[in-house]
């Protein structure tokens, strides 16, 4: 008798990633190696300006250019009726689990509209405004270079204080200014009165600088269109989810979405990077089209640093009201968020609106959210959205309290942090967090990075003249995205178990973490589970990977199917045994009569239903169901992070000598792969905080930092071997108690780093060190903060 394999490679278990030996041994398949017949290739005229009209586009030079099909402006776009990119910011103003956003007279949320190419005017240096097919690149290419466009230039601002100011020119003639939503959270009069009977008041203004996600693979799209049947294909890379990039795409092309065909294979990285809808996807669609060939086009990097949507991107004012003992009374502050050129969304502003208090119990809070438009690149959710911000402003603002007031900076926090008795936790925002245990994450923290110890090892660092900092910070964040997730799971009888889910990897590891369920629920092999989630003729809906969802929908949908198909097997089990359903149980992949030693195996169970025609009719055919569900329910993961720093105050450089995590995450489904994201998550974090810059010149609103060259990133070498840990309090919202544990690297990451460095520098009267926290940035404040030397051997020298 056929027996299934007892129960390995189940939930909790290390399981190391089985996609790894294809991808690191160079058979994967990313949209770069696509290669369709006969197929052309597409070059993008990018905009050299931040703002200006386009008077004129002269196509005929290009287009004399041997081997070249066709070159594609805004016109042409307009003229074949193509759609405006799918950006709905106001997606983002729905109510619980995520905060309310009220809105301030006159602040409601205005949607720019966008189309794939802009005919009339261009707002931000690298908007793409004529494309050329060739039979070649490199004939695509020069082309393109030859496509003459009049541009009248137009005033620019590329920060979003600006943007705002009575001077600005209006980027949008259908909106009356630049801030695009001005909303409001928490109470006004309350925080008023907090700060009116407060002892003590501590400060931060500061600005959260923009980064961008700078995944391995760029960017690329190959499209073909079948004039019999009207039917596009789009292969690209894309961490959306194939169901809603197809609808999406559909959407632009103003086609059916039966007419559409989206296939996305490995991807390499994405961040919240690829998580929106580019122009690209549809002009290379569109292109198809036109010239009657199959298109490519591969992003260059400097392509994807002008075009790729980033990040963060914050301007803050805070305060921190605390009682004389160090109780904290309120927080209120001013956020204001520069999202690019288009709304393409407001979901970072609104996410850490929700979340300034942090895990704090702090009665009173206010604070004002505006969005404004700027001649940027937009920008989306990346890693964490609006999180790590602001955790960045209350754990500064802590320790900006506890070094002005003269408390102890872990003590300060232990005095204020929600207690687990007072789970669930209404926040003064109107969050409710589900469950938690703050202080025993923060407590182990501590303990892991021996901060008992840090005196002596600063006295060392101290011989050799370094300065040595260590620094802490708590974090919350909400996981809610996308509440529709569907799986479609189906036992066949010669051994393998198909998963068909709408949340596809970019990197997570789904592959190998989502058969791990199934091999917990149903029993059956690792090795038997079929993983698909990459092409819409299999995948007929889901929400893709964004904000942390994916394990945690994953658990909810596969487990009602599991349930499902169990439940199903027990009736065609009663059947084949002369039994009654209730008398059969399940267990590791066996159905058998309780008690007894009759049995059958899920396998043999499906082939009896495949096979077997005088079961009822209800229980004939495939052993398969599907689970779609529509959960509104958010998840809170937590944890605590503690950072120690060596500073040269010779030169500003930093050294990370020691970072420490403990991420409570729920159930951790595979301890190895989240241990690797959070390793991912807080280099991210710690790269923004230490070297990672998008910087625009305020003047011409060019984008400098458009290469390796000029955009610091974070190398192996620059990060000792972190120390992880799990604090696993399931949260109550699904079956495994899952939280979420791809962002929580990145969440504190920010403040963690800054808090160790400034930490370090204190001595010498440095209090306060924005990002990105270079050497020079570093060095200045130290050269700032130290007092005037007079009378220095130097100067009697001199005199």
């Amino acid at each position: 008798m056929e027996r299934a394999a007892a129960v390995k490679n189940g939930i909790g278990q290390p399981v190391r990633r089985r996609e790894d030996l294809r991808l690191l041994t160079g058979t994967g398949c990313y949209a770069t190696d696509i290669a369709l017949p006969g197929q052309a290739c597409a070059a993008m005229v990018r905009s050299p300006h931040a703002h200006a009209r386009i008077v004129s586009i002269d196509k005929s030079a290009a287009l004399a250019v041997p081997g070249v099909l066709a070159v594609l402006t805004g016109a042409d776009v307009m003229a074949d009726g193509l759609g405006n990119l799918p950006e709905d910011p106001g997606i983002a103003m729905g109510g619980p689990p995520d905060v309310v956003l009220r809105v301030r007279p006159g602040g409601q949320l205005f949607k720019s509209k966008r189309l794939p190419m802009p005919c009339d005017r261009t707002r931000y240096v690298g908007e793409t405004l004529a494309m050329v097919v060739a039979e070649t690149a490199e004939q695509a290419k020069d082309a393109a270079e030859l496509v003459e466009i009049d541009y009248e230039t137009l005033p620019s601002a590329v920060h979003a204080a600006d943007a705002i100011g009575p001077d600005a020119a209006r980027l949008w003639d259908e909106s009356t200014s630049n801030v695009c939503l001005d909303v409001e959270v928490g109470d006004e009069h309350a925080a008023a009165e907090a700060f009116r009977r407060a002892a003590h008041v501590a400060r931060l203004d500061t600005w959260i600088q923009r980064v961008t996600g700078v995944p391995m693979e760029t960017r690329t799209v190959a499209a073909e269109f079948d004039a019999a049947t009207g039917r596009y294909t789009l292969h690209a890379g894309t961490g959306h989810g194939v169901a809603a990039f197809r609808q999406e795409l559909a959407q632009v092309l103003d086609v059916p979405p039966e007419r559409v065909r989206c296939v996305v294979q490995d991807t390499g990285g994405n961040f919240g990077t690829r998580n929106f809808f580019y122009p690209e996807y549809a002009l290379v669609a569109w292109a198809a089209r036109r010239v009657g060939r199959p298109v490519k086009w591969v992003c260059e990097r400097r392509e994807a640093f002008l075009g790729d949507y980033q990040g963060r991107d914050l301007a803050v004012t805070a305060e921190l009201a605390l009682d004389r003992e160090g109780r904290f009374l309120c927080v209120r502050g001013s956020n204001l968020s520069n999202v690019g050129a288009h709304t393409a969304t407001v979901v970072p502003l609104r996410k850490g609106l929700g979340l300034m208090s942090g895990v704090y119990n702090i009665p009173a809070a206010y604070f004002r959210g505006r969005a404004a438009v700027s001649n940027t690149v937009s920008t989306t959710p990346y890693r964490s959205a609006g999180r790590p911000e602001a955790m960045f402003v209350i754990e500064r603002l802590i320790d900006i309290a506890a070094d002005e007031f003269g408390f102890d900076p872990v003590e300060l926090r232990r005095r204020n942090l929600v207690s687990p008795e007072a789970m669930p936790f209404r926040n003064p925002f109107g969050v409710t967090y589900d469950s938690g245990s703050y202080e025993a994450a923060m407590d182990k923290a501590l303990e892991l990075a021996d901060w008992k110890g840090f005196a002596g090892r600063r006295a060392q660092s101290k011989r050799r003249g370094r300065l040595r900092g260590i620094g802490v910070a708590n974090w919350v964040e909400i996981t809610t995205g996308n509440p529709h997730e569907r799986a479609e799971i189906t036992v066949l009888p010669e051994g393998v178990v198909e998963l068909v889910i709408g949340t596809m990897s970019t990197g997570q590891g789904h592959e190998t973490v989502f058969p791990q369920l199934l091999t917990e629920w149903l029993g059956v092999p690792y090795e038997s589970v079929r993983f698909v989630a990459h092409d819409t003729e299999r995948v007929k809906g889901g929400g893709g990977s964004h904000s942390g969802r994916s394990m945690k929908m994953a658990t909810i949908v596969v487990g009602k199917a599991s349930d499902d198909i169990i439940e199903r097997g027990k009736k065609i089990a009663a059947q084949l045994f002369e039994a009654v359903a209730p008398d059969i149980e399940f267990d590791r992949g066996v159905f058998r009569i309780a008690g007894t030693n009759r049995e059958l195996g899920i396998f043999e169970i499906a082939r009896a239903a495949a096979t077997r025609t005088d079961l009822p009719a209800e229980l004939r055919g495939t052993l398969g169901t599907v689970s779609d569900q529509v959960v509104l329910t958010g998840s809170f993961p937590y944890g605590a992070q503690v950072c120690e720093v060596e500073v040269d105050p010779e030169t500003g450089v930093v050294q990370v000598l020691d970072h420490t995590a403990v991420d409570d995450v729920g159930r951790p489904v595979n301890p190895l792969i989240v241990d690797g994201q959070t390793h991912g998550g807080i280099a991210q974090g710690a790269g923004q905080a230490l070297m990672e810059k998008c910087h625009y010149d305020r003047e011409s609103g060019q984008l400098l930092s458009a290469s390796f060259m000029d955009y610091a990133m974070p190398r192996a070498d620059t990060f000792p071997s972190f120390k992880t840990a799990f604090s696993a309090v399931p949260a109550p919202g699904n079956r495994l108690g899952v939280r979420s544990g791809g962002e929580g690297g990145t969440t504190p990451a920010l403040a963690v780093v800054i808090n160790a460095i400034v930490d370090a520098c204190a001595e010498l009267g440095v209090r306060h060190i924005e990002m990105p926290a270079t050497p020079e940035r570093v060095w200045r404040a130290i050269r700032e903060a130290r007092p005037p030397q007079t009378n220095s051997a130097d100067d009697r020298e001199r005199k």
